[in-house]
This record gives C-alpha cells, structure tokens and sequence, in this order.
C-alpha cells in the first residue's frame, strides 16, 4: 500500500497545519516559549505562518509572469495607507476561520493578536488608500502589477489630543520590525543628486550628455506580498528604503572623528526617514523633491531591469510595461526615463521620447491649484542637473510643435509652459504629466470634467484625447468582507459570497428591502456595530453615548474645503436649540468626527481645537444628555475607520462643490449601509445616480451656483446678518463661549466674516440645517430609514476598485484582467 504524501505544515490550509506552524515559529525562528512570549511575539508568529502560505504562491505568480513574458503594470505612489496587514491577508487567503481557530486551539486570542499589529500609515488619507485598495484589486484580478513607494521610517504622525489641541507624535511603526516584508539586499540602485551635467560628442559625432560627479545614495528593496483573493496569485509591493552608498569615512573614523564618519551615512537615510504630512505646498523643500526622484529612480532602474530580462527590442518597451503616476509626484519618472534611454542606451530623441510617452500615463487627483506640484528650477539644477536640461527640451520641443495652434498668444504660451518664467522661474509638474503621458484621469466624472473645462483647459483643447475619466473605488475585500464581517455573513448567507469579486451582485440584495425577517437582521446588524463603537468611546473617551441615537459621523483630513467647521456649526445650532426648549422633541445624534490636520496647517488645527470644547460644553450639559453628543477621536486611522464605518448612520461628505476630487470614505459609508448628506461634490454626484436622488439626502451650492455666486460678488455678512441661527452660533464661537479666551478663535472668524468666506461655509448653512431636519424626520420612521440603508449597500457596486481597475486596464494600460 502506498505512503501517503506528507504535507507540509507550513502548506496546510487547515486547523491542524496551522496551529502546528505557529507552534514551531514561536519556538524555533523565535526562540520563545509559552512562558516567554509576548503578545508581539504571538503576533509575530502568527504573521510568519501566514507568509509560509504566501511565499509558494507568490514566487509561482511571479515565475509565471516571467514565463509568460506580458505587459506589466507598475504603480508609483508617494503613499500607500495599507493599515493592519493581518485580517487581510487572512480574508483573501481564505483562511480567516481557520486561522482564528487554530489560534484560538494554542491559547491565543484572535482579536489580541491583530491589535498588536501597528497600522502601516504609509500616507496621509484618500490617496495612500486608494493606492493600497488597486493593490488587492490588481491581484485579485490576476494583473501582473508591481507597486513602487518607499519604506518610510515614520509613517504618518500619531496625533494625541492635549487640552483640545492636536499635537503631533512620532509614528513608530517600525518599531520592532515588519514581519510582512522581506528585505532584497542583492536589489539595490544607485540613486544619483547634485553633481554636473557634461556635453559631449561620441565616436558617431553625435552631441551625447553625461551626468558625473553625482552625490549617490543606495536604494534597497523591501517587498511586501499582496494577495488576491482566493485566486493563488500574489502580487507585489516594492517599497525602497535609503542607505549610505559607502559606508563610514574610514579616514574620518581614524583620527577620532566620529560624528564625521557617520554624519553623511545618516544623511543619506534622511530621504526614506519620514512620510511628509499633507501640507499646502512642498515649494523648496529639498528633502521632498530627493524623496520624489529617489522613489522613481530606483523604480524606474527596476522597472528596466526586468524588461530587458526578456526583451531586447526597446521599442517594445510600451508592449511590455505601463507606468501609472498616481499624482504629479512620481512625475520625474518622466526625465528619468527619458534620461536612461538617451543617455545611456543611446537612443535618438524622437523614438526615446515616443516610447516614454506610450510607456506613462498620469493619474490627477486635485482641483486646487495651489496643491499642484511646482519646483524651483534653481532647486532642480542644483540637485538634478540633467533632468532639468531634459525638461526644458521637452518644453521647447512642445512648444514648438503646437506653435500652429497658439500663435502669439503670450497669456497661452504662459498657462501651457511646462517651465514657468519670472525672477524665479519653476517646472510645472501637472504640466509634465500631461505632455509626457498617454493618458491623463481625473478620479470622479465631476473632477474629469472640472479638469478639462477649468484646471486643464488649454492642454485639453490641445490633447482632448488624453484626458479621461477613472471613477474611484474600494475594494470590497476590507471596506465590507474583513471590516464588517457580521454584515458580510448576512449578505453571503442571503445571496452568496460572489459579491466579494463582483460587487454589482449587491444588487439581488433589493428584492429584500420588504422582507421583514431580512430587514430585521439587518438593522441588528447596525446596531451591534454602534453598540461595538460606543465600547470604543467609553474605552478611550470615558463618555457614554445612547446607541439608538443616530450615529452621525465624518472622518477624514482636516480642511478648510471638506468644512468639518460646518457641521461644528450645525452641533451649536442643535445645541442651541436644546439649550432653549429642553423638553422639545428631539432625535438623539451622536455627531463623530475624526482626521488628523497637517502640522503646518494653523487653521485646521485650530478647527480641530474648536470641535473639543465645543463637545466639551455638550457633553457635559446636564439639559442635553443623551439627545446630543459631539466627540472628536484622535489618532484616525485605517484601523479607526474599520470600527467606525460600520457603524454610521449618517455619512457627513459636505466639501465645498467644486473642491473634492472624488471621495472614497463616501462609497465606504454607502456600502456598509450608511446615507449620504452631501453636497454635489466629488463622487457625491456619481452615488446619487446609482441609489437614487431619493436615497441620498444632497443640499447646497452646486459647480455652477459656487461660480455665479463668486462672479456676481460674494457677501458673508448677508447671511450672518439674515439668520439668527447663524449669527447666535458665530458669536459664540467669537464671545468665548466655549472658551475663555476670546481671541482664540478671531481666525475663525476673520476668515469667514473679514476675508470673504471663500469656502462658502455660510452661504450652504442653511440649506444644510435644513437639510438636516429632513434626515430627522427619516430616522423617526426607522423602518424607511433602514429600508433606504439597504438600498444603498445594494446599489453601489459601480464603486468596488475592481471596476475602476478593469477600467484602467482596458482603456490606460492595455493588459489582460484574468477571467
């Protein structure tokens, strides 16, 4: 008789194969034992059976991607916002449940385990999130996908609240290591800055340029597995982390010299040191523009490295590779490209500069012009010498090809310019995107259109057909499967798991929006969800909230244009309100706001100062109980977002239309059953056409009204003085009444009353109230209101990152999405 084959422990999807590898990891590559071991060990044991399934799935995904020899995409991203690793991993391996047991058979505690997983808060919100959902996206659908970011050592600050006050904390992520990566020390690159840029002729006579006496630093890789869900393929992110290209100055270190030695070791490792806060502008900052070519350069070397693998034929470079920039960051990729293929493989302009172009595309992802990346060219020809004479010859190459079409028209010449001019002339980074790509998307259809009938113009009239439209999305594997897991069984056990990688399937969801049985689990659902966040609250704020109050919440980066100042506003007129008739019929809100504002950015700090003593006074008023609360969480997260997402009742997404690119907290709302207040703003626009006008609770100044009102002249003062309301609650703010200090918040005022209100903060108010006395008289009518929740999960399918990921495959990149 035959001998069965042994299997691998560390192979085994089972119970018993995992509770054996666990066991093993802990005594064997971590020297601990049951007496020893530390929750962090756990943890780490736990990760390190998790990657034994990943590494053969991964090395066979990426054998076959070689073998087969197709097109590739490569992702570059400054940020990627990828939170706890674990849950995931588990969801789309297929082995959430076994893992839990098998943890719980070895004396481990599921939820203990992953809470000693610190989030990696590689970026600063929707556009580091978004990165990481088309990560799992790619995977799941079987693209042949690499992602390129850098490993910072401190991701986003950790924000604790001091006195109202956000101050700011180191992010130690990487304080005890990052069991999820593997450090490739053999790939490493050479990352050039400063130096001179030398002409000279070849043995051809042809006019050649070399860039020498360059200051390097070493990039190295560190790669991170992302698996697609249940399918076998597992993709990866490549994040580099910056080293001395040398090591210590021997000499230096000789003679005593010490801090000498090490000083430009510890220069170089600056580059890869900290994730920069989203600030305004990054204008002359050196330290983030070495961040930006670091980050492509390496990525680009890589990127070419594996290309000629297999293909020696340069001009099939755009057959074999796609290069999706997400943002004007990684914009140098550009030059950079265009740098390797003239300089170094000798090719001539024209065909070097056709395959770049065919090779790149460029995602955008704002509307303000003051958030697009511009640099000094005094700065670029100090630290990139090369890339900037490269700049300045695609822009005269440009110029002159679309002279025919512009003429003399200075002011047009100006706008499309790649290179601005005056005393201090810088390089439009948008700019070069757009003339160095094949493809430039907006991320919503509003902002598509905004970019090419405002932002874009000129360049639009000139390239229409590069511009096109990606709708964001999230995938549906962490923001409903792992985050909501009891939401996720309900839907699954009604109608199947197919939704998971098909998420229009949600739509067989409507037929029970008049199933009393259905309907009646779904609202439990809800309900331990709030219950779940209320233990949170009282856990970390020691106040206790009434669960049948609706849960009303926003959370996202603090900013003037997203008006998190507004709904403070509505909290006072609410307050006010209860404060003059105590015994009135009031439905109980509990107003949640959470987002971190970047360190420099005065004014959404003092917002965030503002929201604590305005819940202070709430909280604590006796006459208000538990018919209103107002808290503000600190340190928002991914991890924040998974507990209070599903918990929502009502999805706060009130920017100022015209201003948010797209949104994709909006969809994650919708989708774990929340409605949508809402101006007609971002993707705003895009959920309303898919749950219905009716479904959806939207107020306010559209694109238009925000452009007539500000043509025609805008006045703050006619709506401070013809509302009571309004009026009572500024003055409050003005007068001290929720702080002793009066001039605290002058600011606040000033920039509303003295400086034009240029978010219109007081012009959509009270459409917004309004608006809001809608929302309770809905919630009085629960039925109607979950009925209309549910209709909301079934119908925004058209928001999952698969859709928007097919969509760049088929109509950007060009590669095949497995079937």
């Amino acid at each position: 008789m035959a001998k069965s084959k042994n299997i691998d422990p560390r192979a085994g999807m089972d119970v018993d194969s995992f509770k054996e590898d666990i066991k093993q990891h802990l005594r064997y590559t971590l020297a601990k034992d049951k007496y020893s071991s530390t929750e962090w060990d756990s943890y780490r044991s736990v990760v390190l059976s998790v990657m034994d399934r990943l590494h053969d799935r991964w090395l066979d995904t990426q054998q076959r991607y070689y073998d087969d020899n197709k097109k590739r995409v490569y992702y570059i991203s400054m940020e990627y916002l990828i939170g706890r690793l674990l849950d995931n991993m588990l969801v789309n391996l297929g082995m959430q449940d076994v893992a839990a047991e098998a943890m719980k058979e070895v004396g481990l505690d599921y939820d203990k385990v992953r809470n000693a997983e610190w989030d990696a808060g590689l970026g600063n919100g929707g556009l580091g999130r978004l990165a990481a959902c088309f990560l799992d996206s790619m995977a799941t659908l079987g693209i042949p996908a690499i992602g390129y970011g850098i490993r910072y050592d401190y991701g986003i600050f950790y924000q604790s609240i001091e006195n109202g006050y956000q101050v700011e904390k180191p992010d130690l992520w990487l304080r005890y290591g990052n069991p999820w990566d593997i450090v490739r020390p053999k790939i490493q690159y050479n990352v050039p800055f400063y130096g001179n840029s030398h002409a000279f002729h070849d043995d051809s006579g042809d006019l050649r340029f070399r860039w020498d006496n360059t200051h390097d630093v070493l990039a190295v890789a560190y790669d991170t597995p992302i698996p697609g869900y249940k399918n076998d393929v597992v993709n990866n992110l490549r994040l580099w982390k910056a080293s001395s290209s040398s090591s210590i100055d021997l000499k230096s270190f000789n003679q005593g010299q010490y801090i000498d030695a090490v000083r430009d070791t510890q220069l170089n490792e600056n580059i890869s040191r900290v994730l920069y806060p989203n600030d305004k502008v990054f204008l002359g900052q050196e330290l983030r523009l070495k961040q930006e070519f670091f980050l492509v350069a390496a990525s680009v070397r890589d990127i070419l490295r594996r290309f000629k693998k297999t293909n020696d034929d340069w001009r099939n470079l755009p057959n074999k590779v796609a290069i999706q920039c997400n943002d004007t960051h990684p914009n140098l990729a550009i030059p950079e490209l265009m740098r390797i293929l003239v300089d170094e493989e000798g090719l001539n302009w024209d065909l070097a500069w056709d395959i770049t172009k065919k090779t790149m595309a460029y995602t955008n992802h704002t509307l303000l012009p003051e958030a697009l990346e511009k640099w000094p060219v005094s700065l670029l020809r100090s630290l990139l010498p090369r890339h900037l004479q490269i700049i300045y010859e695609i822009n005269r190459r440009f110029l002159n090809e679309i002279s025919d079409q512009i003429g003399d028209d200075k002011g047009k010449i100006s706008r499309l310019s790649i290179v601005g001019e005056g005393e201090d002339p810088v390089v439009h980074m948008a700019s070069l995107g757009i003339v160095g790509s094949h493809k430039v998307n907006g991320v919503a259809a509003l902002h598509s259109n905004l970019i090419k009938k405002h932002l874009f113009k000129d360049f639009y009239e000139i390239y229409p057909e590069k511009f096109t439209n990606k709708t964001n999305g999230i995938t549906p594997r962490r923001w409903l499967r792992q985050s909501n897991r009891e939401l996720s069984d309900l839907i699954t056990g009604e109608i199947g798991e197919g939704w998971v990688t098909d998420l229009d399937q949600l739509k067989k969801l409507e037929k029970f929006v008049d199933d009393k049985k259905f309907m009646k689990k779904f609202a439990k659902v809800k309900q331990n969800n709030k219950q779940r966040m209320a233990d949170y609250i009282e856990e970390k704020r020691g106040i206790e909230v009434n669960t049948k109050s609706m849960f009303d919440i926003q959370i996202k980066r603090i900013h003037e244009y997203k008006r998190q100042f507004m709904l403070a506003l509505y909290a006072i007129t609410q307050y006010n309100r209860i404060k003059a008739k105590p015994d009135g019929d009031y439905v109980p809100r509990t107003i949640l706001v959470a987002g971190k504002a970047a360190p420099g950015y005065t004014m959404a700090k003092l917002f965030i100062k503002l929201m604590n003593d305005i819940g202070k006074k709430i909280n604590n008023d006796s006459d208000v109980g538990d018919k209103l609360k107002f808290i503000f969480l600190e340190n928002y997260s991914v991890t924040l977002a998974e507990k209070m997402i599903p918990s929502a009742n009502l999805s706060e997404q009130i920017s100022t239309a015209g201003f948010e690119a797209s949104g994709t907290g909006n969809m994650k709302f919708a989708l774990n059953g929340a409605l949508t207040i809402g101006t007609l703003d971002g993707a705003n626009v895009e959920i309303k056409e898919e749950v219905g006008e009716e479904n959806i609770f939207i107020f306010g100044n559209t694109v238009d009204d925000v452009e007539k009102l500000r043509h025609e002249g805008y006045n703050p003062w006619d709506y401070y003085n013809s509302n009571d309301e309004l009026k009572k609650a500024l003055d409050q703010i003005k007068d001290g009444f929720f702080n002793d200090d009066e001039e605290l918040y002058q600011p606040i005022i000033d920039s509303l009353l003295h400086k034009g209100d240029y978010f219109l903060v007081l012009a959509d108010y009270e459409a917004y109230v309004n608006k809001q006395a809608e929302v309770d008289k809905l919630y009085k009518d629960q039925d109607e209101w979950n009925r209309k929740a549910l209709l909301n999960t079934a119908r925004v399918g058209k928001f999952s990152s698969d859709r928007t990921i097919k969509d760049y495959a088929d109509e950007i990149w060009d590669v095949e999405v497995k079937k």
